[in-house]
């Protein structure tokens, strides 16, 4: 008995044998590069998410902001990938985006410019505290949105798998 049972017993049973193994290789090979080619697809359609919190009334800390969010835009532009860019501004950092006080709302154009997409939320909740303790009224700049709370907003976009940064 032959002590290796899928061994070919004549050159006939060998040369079937080494056509099947070509066989498999060359379907191992088909498929292993179909799955490269999968990965490098996945790669390109994954889209990066970054949160920028600006949680003070702080200017170097908005340019920062403002700034880092222009180059990511560019970086991940540059290498052909995607990213979704939202900066949250609650507390003292919804000065960024109050009509009468931001020290950046010519920078926040720029970078609208730069990244169309780019989204600028206000914390309500903070306007509101803000209204009742100057006793008038507070326009947001047009390029940003109220959203009911800054930090339930940083949540829900961390529950959609943005990175939290603050400047």
């Amino acid at each position: 008995m032959n002590p290796l049972p899928f061994a070919a017993r004549n050159e006939e049973e060998k040369s079937m044998d080494r056509r099947l193994m070509f066989r498999l290789v060359a379907a191992g090979g088909a498929l292993a590069a179909l799955v490269g080619n999968a990965s490098a697809e996945e790669a390109k359609k994954k889209q990066h998410k970054i949160v920028l919190h600006v949680g003070a009334n702080d200017q170097d800390s908005m340019k920062t902001a403002l700034g880092n969010a222009k180059n990511a835009y560019e970086i991940y532009a540059k290498r052909g990938e995607s990213v979704a860019i939202e900066i949250v501004a609650n507390s003292g950092g919804l000065n960024m985006f109050r009509d009468d006080t931001s020290p950046v709302k010519q920078q926040v154009a720029e970078l609208r410019k730069v990244d169309p997409s780019v989204v600028f939320s206000a914390c309500n909740n903070t306007k509101i505290t803000m209204e009742k303790r100057e006793g008038k009224p507070i326009t947001i700049i047009p390029e940003a949105r109220l959203v009911p709370a800054g930090v339930v907003r940083m949540t829900e976009l961390e529950e959609q798998g943005y990175a939290y940064v603050r400047p």
